[in-house]
């Protein structure tokens, strides 16, 4: 592994095991969650840090709707409002067991899109970034979260419902929650970086 050097010049090699690259590694999407609630005060810890994540603008380009406790019903009614009546007739209650139960927590992350197309993009790449911050924090403390980009996070009825403004774009619906171990996936596979890099040097470039 390379050693790299701070600015005092004293020689750095990240450690394989490391604790940012065992989280980064280790991290997974978490679907099933045990029920255990997660206190106010260590959701609002999680984006205190998470906010620092890097972002081009003058004024950072997010902000969050939290739905916790009897909040659910207000996301799960607002998930119905997308739907026919007949399915929500037919799975209106299974819904609601679903966001009011079973999940703890559903965190809308939003980012402000009445931006000019460069801008934009770079908006939506900050606010990206800060939700991973949001993954990984939450990892490390046990909470798994599965990050949302459903069809409903477009629908003017959902974003209505949820108290989006039609200046905003919905970057993430986070749910969040405790697991159990025996309940974490297992990893997928992914193709090493020498397998995608292309290395320019000179006047010529090559693959490694």
């Amino acid at each position: 592994m390379p050693t790299c050097r701070n600015r005092e010049g004293r020689a750095m090699t990240p450690t394989p095991d490391s604790l940012l690259i065992r989280t980064i590694r280790d991290r997974r999407t978490i679907q099933e969650f045990n029920g255990m609630p997660i206190a106010r005060s260590t959701l609002l810890n999680l984006l205190d840090n998470a906010v620092w994540a890097p972002f081009h603008s003058k004024k950072e380009p997010w902000r969050f709707i939290l739905f916790t406790g009897e909040g659910r019903t207000i996301f799960a009614d607002a998930i119905l409002k997308t739907r026919p009546e007949a399915f929500v007739q037919q799975f209106g209650a299974q819904i609601h067991d679903t966001y009011c139960r079973r999940i703890p927590v559903h965190l809308i992350v939003i980012m402000h899109s009445a931006l000019p197309p460069k801008a934009w993009e770079e908006a939506l790449a900050a606010t990206a970034a800060l939700i991973q911050n949001i993954q990984l924090l939450a990892w490390e403390q046990g909470i798994g979260v599965v990050w949302k980009t459903t069809a409903f996070n477009e629908d003017s009825s959902f974003r209505s419902a949820a108290g989006v403004t039609p200046n905003e774009k919905i970057v993430g619906t986070l749910h969040m929650g405790y697991f159990d171990p025996q309940d974490k996936p297992a990893p997928k596979p992914r193709t090493a970086a020498v397998d995608l890099l292309t290395v320019i040097e000179g006047n010529h470039s090559d693959n490694c």
